[in-house]
C-alpha cells in the first residue's frame, strides 16, 4: 500500500463523519502540498476493492467513504445527511431468505434530520 493510501485510509478510519473525495483530498492536502484529487479517487478505488473502506452512494449526493465496522446508516431523504445506526446483524437471515452467499450488505434507511423535518413542519403551518 502507497503512502497516500495509507494516509487515506488514516482519514477515513479517523473521521467521525462520512467524507467526500473532496474532503479526504482536502485533508491530505495539508499534508501533503502536492497531492492531486485524481490520486485521492485512485486510492479510495483501490481501498474499496481491498475491503478496508466502504463507498456510500446517495442519489443527488457525492459519494462518501466509511468504515467498514458492521453498521447501517440513516440518510436524509431532504438533505442527503448521513448518520451511523447500530442495528442487528441481518446477515444470517437475509442468507435464509436468498439461499445464495451474502457476503455483506448495506442498509440505508430514509428519514427526515431534525433540521429538515423543522422545515417541513414549518412549511406545513403555512400551506
Amino acid at each position: 500500500m502507497t503512502k497516500n493510501a495509507e494516509q487515506i485510509l488514516a482519514i477515513v478510519n479517523d473521521s467521525k463523519e462520512h467524507l467526500s473525495a473532496e474532503q479526504i483530498f482536502l485533508c491530505l492536502k495539508e499534508t501533503h502540498k502536492g497531492v492531486a484529487l485524481a490520486t485521492v479517487y485512485n486510492n479510495l478505488s483501490f481501498l474499496c476493492k481491498e475491503g478496508l473502506i466502504r463507498k456510500i452512494s446517495v442519489e443527488g449526493c457525492p459519494d462518501r467513504y466509511d468504515k467498514v465496522n458492521r453498521h447501517d446508516h440513516l440518510v436524509c431523504r431532504r438533505c442527503g445527511k448521513l448518520s451511523d445506526v447500530q442495528l442487528e446483524d441481518l446477515t444470517d437471515m437475509l442468507q435464509k431468505q436468498v439461499k445464495v452467499p451474502v457476503l455483506s450488505y448495506d442498509l440505508k434507511m430514509n428519514y427526515l434530520c431534525e433540521e429538515c423535518l423543522k422545515i417541513e413542519n414549518l412549511k406545513e403551518k403555512f400551506i
